[in-house]
Order: C-alpha cells, then structure tokens, then sequence
C-alpha cells in the first residue's frame, strides 16, 4: 500500500473516531465505564438521559468498536474496547480543563476533570 493510501486511511479512521465522540453524553459513558465495566442501570444514575436515549447512545459506541459489552442474565454490561479511547479523552479532557481552570479563578482544573482522568 503506498504512503498517500494508508495516511488517508489513517485520517478517515481518526474522522470517523471524532464524529462518534462529538456527543457530550457519549464523552460521559466513556468517562463512566474508564473505571470499569457498567450495565444500563448504573450509567442511568450517572448520566441524566432517558433509557432509550442512552440505548440509542450504547448502541452507537458499540457498532463504532469503542465500548464492548456482555450479557449476564437480562442485565447487558459496557466496557471501553480499547484503551486509546480512553488515552484520547484523557489527553483532551485534560488539556480542555486546564485551559478553562486559566479563563476562571471559581473552578480549580482538578475539579473540572471528568472521571476518567481521577
């Protein structure tokens, strides 16, 4: 494969990563199962969403091959699928927070860092 090739795939892939992170509340159920892995119930007390919205939400992060999920009894479970999601908001969420820590004197960064950087 030559060079021009596979840096459009790269850049195509890196795209199409974004576009599935564009959504605050997909950012929340990445920084929500970091820790580990949680079913719909837990990520409903964290998230304020309806049910069928986070399914909806879930179910996009699942065909993208960001979270993986299991099934036990009728309880379905998340986890990331990778941890260069989870590297990917760090560095960003990070980065986001420290620059909003400079505009207000109010909110210390380590307080405006999502869970997933604790």
């Amino acid at each position: 494969m030559d060079t021009k090739k596979s840096e459009d795939q790269v850049f195509d892939s890196v795209a199409e990563l974004f576009s599935v992170l564009s959504t605050p509340i997909r950012l929340k159920i990445i920084s929500a199962v970091c820790q580990g892995e949680k079913n719909v119930s837990e990520l409903l007390a964290e998230i304020d969403t309806t049910q069928p919205n986070m399914s909806q939400h879930l179910g996009m992060l699942y065909r993208s091959g960001v979270l993986a999920k299991r099934r036990e009894g009728t309880q379905m479970y998340y986890r990331l699928q990778s941890e260069r999601v989870a590297t990917l908001c760090r560095a960003v969420c990070t980065q986001v927070a420290i620059e909003l820590d400079g505009d207000s004197p109010v909110a210390p960064a380590d307080r405006l860092v999502p869970s997933m950087l604790r």
